[in-house]
């Protein structure tokens, strides 16, 4: 295996791939290594992750630089991962306690425990901080977890296991296997017991798929969207633009909760955002990870030249392209295109490239918005709060967010969505619910005869 830095062509690092015996052996040592760790008091769980946190931040410029030359990353936005790999911990306490602790009454008791060995596969896209998400609260619950990296962004897989040993986790509890599909073949047909994944929506239904009739399987998915933005009115038209902006083209479109669709009405107001937006498009700063940018570039040249191609696509189909996608090896300078006319595809692009449609009327924007086979993330940009309350319970999608970008998510909230963006199962906060199952308990202190007629 090798990784290479999209932006230099250089390799960032290589290694062997886990074949299906390593990966048997990882599970069999999470497997010895869960009983006693489950046991583990919940308390000395909790200061586990605790230094768990602290190691991360010791490590910020050592984990950023890594998720940079991974996958070209600016390094602004690689050390705010890295910050929110560490605050995960925090929250992640808080949601243990508040959804999935253990309550006691004189008649009535609440326990959760751990389902046992969980694997967690990681995206390239956050290669730190999302596989954390999963990772963290498996590990408070009192699972042992069996991880694969991204085989675009292994090096972060070295990184754990260092701040796993150094955060005192018992030998087993956290294990590491390097590798691409066959190495995730064999791991789903290992001896696991959850199996925790965040990725497309192709990857997740085969997972559905291979899991079928095994429901003793805990499976967690997180596959993506095809997200909207409605911008219907607006005083402010440049923050509009500036919403849209950063919705579409933030971490060079590879951010699931990005706005894929932008629904806007004919007519004056909606060419005057579309003209902003493709202002900013002119003026965005795009470059070296290091240098004053606000995007870097995509993961590899190969997923440029698939976006180039998805482009080509559209316009065949009617599409008019307002703003077309340059490439540049693995850079992309964003594309806009209408679509409206276009019998576009309900698929996740994974690029700065945005999709818009020309709509009238709230009712037909919000149909708009929801014909999709995704529910992750959509956004109202609207002067109007009486608007917001109208559009929000319509709008079919686990994030939905009023003036403020599609990708704004926070980890003390659930994130997910239904349809093919998950199993409504959401992470984050809620990350709490699929690590542990309950066990309640009606209790007595001495043995009572039940309160039966005629017994």
């Amino acid at each position: 295996m090798k990784s290479i830095n999209p932006v230099t062509g250089e390799t960032v690092w290589e290694g062997e791939a886990a074949s299906p015996d390593a990966v048997n052996s990882a599970v069999g040592k999470a497997r010895e290594a869960f009983h006693a760790f489950s046991l583990t008091p919940v308390s000395a769980r909790i200061a586990m992750m605790e230094r768990w946190a602290s190691e991360i931040t010791t490590r910020t410029e050592v984990i950023a630089r890594a998720i940079s030359d991974e996958i070209g990353k600016p390094m602004w936005e690689a050390r705010t991962e890295a910050g929110a790999m560490a605050a995960k911990v925090g929250h992640s306490i808080r949601a243990q306690a508040e959804r999935a602790g253990d309550t006691q009454s004189d008649a009535m008791a609440l326990h959760h425990h751990p389902h046992g060995v969980m694997a967690v596969f990681g995206p390239f896209n956050f290669p730190g901080h999302l596989p954390n998400g999963h990772i963290v609260p498996a590990l408070l619950a009192g699972n042992s977890v069996v991880f694969k990296p991204s085989e675009l962004a292994p090096s972060l897989g070295d990184i754990f296991t260092d701040i796993a040993a150094a955060a005192g986790l018992p030998d087993g509890v956290l294990n590491i296997v390097q590798g691409g599909r066959d190495t995730g073949a064999a791991l789903l047909d290992a001896d696991i017991d959850g199996l925790l994944f965040t990725g497309s929506a192709t990857t997740g239904t085969f997972f559905h798929r291979h899991f079928a009739g095994r429901p003793n399987v805990i499976l967690a998915l997180e596959m993506g969207g095809n997200n909207p933005l409605i911008i219907h009115d607006a005083a402010d038209v440049d923050a509009a633009a500036d919403i849209a902006t950063v919705s579409a083209y933030i971490s060079a479109g590879q951010r699931c909760s990005c706005a894929r669709r932008l629904i806007l009405p004919t007519g004056a107001f909606g060419d005057a955002v579309l003209d902003r937006i493709t202002a900013r498009i002119a003026a965005m700063r795009i470059g070296a990870p290091d240098a004053d940018v606000f995007i870097g570039s995509v993961v590899s040249e190969a997923a440029a030249k698939a976006a180039m191609a998805f482009e080509a696509d559209l316009a065949e189909c009617g599409g008019r392209s307002l703003v077309g996608l340059t490439r540049d090896g693995a850079f992309l300078r964003p594309g806009l295109m209408d679509v409206t006319d276009c019998d576009a595809p309900d698929e996740e692009i994974f690029a700065p490239f945005l999709q818009v449609y020309r709509v009238d009327g709230i009712e037909a924007q919000i149909a708009r918005a929801n014909a999709t086979h995704f529910g992750l993330a959509a956004g109202l940009v609207s002067d109007d709060p009486d608007l917001w309350d109208h559009v929000r319970p319509r709008l079919r999608a686990g994030i939905v967010n009023w003036n403020k970008p599609t990708t704004g998510a926070a980890s003390s909230m659930p994130f997910g969505g239904p349809g093919l963006s998950g199993n409504f199962r959401p992470g984050a906060y809620y990350a709490a619910d699929y690590c542990a199952w309950p066990q309640a308990s009606q209790i007595a202190s001495t043995p009572h005869s039940p309160a039966l007629p005629n017994f």
